[in-house]
């Protein structure tokens, strides 16, 4: 890696560090772009990374997560906390834009000179983040925001990456959930540290809260009857034995219990104990040693996010990839040839030191 930097990426770097907002939005611009000189930025930043608390929140379209963070946001403020956000919104298909309708949501605390928001382009990422993405946060972070939410475009199950971002996880589902919280047992479900049920004013809250209590119960590999009426099960009561079970289990453990939070975003109900658990999270985290673990597995995925950036520029942007397959698509037409063999041709002119 260069150590000496570009004169304009040097100047912006000075600015950066002096705390200039408008250096900030600058070098997220030239990382999301990826224009010359972004990673001798991002590379001199590094020793300024992983002060913030990143908190991560997710899940389906609709859930409000939006309003969340901004009312998040707003309670943070309260208690003199910068917050910089991350709304990744999804992309445009014609321009590769954010549609930046998250922004929008936010316009209550957009005002906020303690708060700095970034509307940004999924880019057609599997799981929800661009490696761009990762990269502004890591800025927010180096800038010196004390909490970093990324809020991510809320596709589903393929939300994983959110995991390689934050500290802490939070998946917010509404009661209309209910229905696909079975199919969501093995995707959502396995990456919440927190869960949140909002707009918890509508009909079918409680029961979303206790199926989700239950749920996590079953995690812990129990399967033996929770309670039950006389007239037969009270999903209620199961569910409140399943939360005490789940307290004991983690207390023993010395594990982290994940709490199911109600909410009423658009009305501030529910933002207080939130944010608390929160709080109480990263200190779990810090107590535990299982922040430094995540953040060394966050780092060795970056490593190789990077290396494979890198690699596919050097092939098709760079390289000879892009003609190699140009000039294969007739012979792949007729049945000459098959995408595996032409990959293998690919990859052995571009490494031909690879055995073939």
């Amino acid at each position: 890696m260069a150590t000496q930097l570009a004169g304009s990426i040097d100047d912006l770097l000075e600015r950066f560090r002096a705390g200039q907002r408008a250096a900030l939005a600058r070098a997220i611009s030239l990382v999301e772009n990826r224009e010359p000189g972004f990673e001798d930025l991002l590379h001199a930043l590094h020793p300024w990374v992983g002060r913030a608390h990143r908190i991560g929140v997710t899940g389906p379209p609709g859930a409000g997560k939006s309003t969340l963070t901004a009312r998040l946001a707003a309670h943070f403020r309260a208690q003199g906390q910068t917050v910089g956000i991350v709304a990744v919104d999804p992309s445009s298909p014609f321009t590769g834009g954010a549609l930046l309708g998250d922004r929008i949501r936010m316009g209550a605390v957009s005002t906020d000179p303690g708060v700095f928001i970034r509307s940004m382009a999924s880019r057609g990422a599997l799981g929800g983040l661009a490696t761009t993405t990762r990269e502004v946060a890591d800025l927010l972070d180096a800038f010196g925001f004390e909490r970093v939410i990324v809020e991510t475009v809320g596709v589903g199950q393929s939300e994983y990456d959110v995991l390689e971002t934050a500290d802490t996880t939070v998946v917010v589902l509404v009661p209309e959930s209910g229905d696909s919280v079975q199919a969501m047992k093995a995707g959502l479900m396995e990456i919440a540290d927190v869960f949140v049920v909002n707009k918890a004013d509508r009909q079918g809250a409680d029961r979303l809260v206790q199926e989700l209590e239950l749920m996590l119960h079953l995690r812990l590999g129990e399967t033996e009857a929770l309670g039950t009426g006389h007239h037969g099960v009270s999903l209620r009561r199961m569910a409140e034995a399943a939360r005490e079970r789940k307290s004991e289990a983690a207390e023993a453990q010395q594990a982290w219990a994940i709490p199911v939070l109600k909410t009423v975003a658009h009305k501030g109900e529910g933002i207080d104990a939130l944010a608390e658990t929160l709080v109480r999270h990263r200190q779990y985290l810090v107590d535990s040693g299982e922040l430094a673990a995540r953040r060394r597995q966050r780092l060795r995925g970056r490593v190789r996010a990077v290396v494979e950036r890198e690699l596919r520029r050097r092939v098709w942007e760079e390289g000879a990839g892009e003609r190699l397959l140009e000039a294969a698509l007739d012979p792949l037409l007729k049945g000459e040839e098959s995408p595996y063999s032409v990959a293998a041709r690919i990859v052995q002119t571009l490494c031909p030191d690879r055995p073939a």
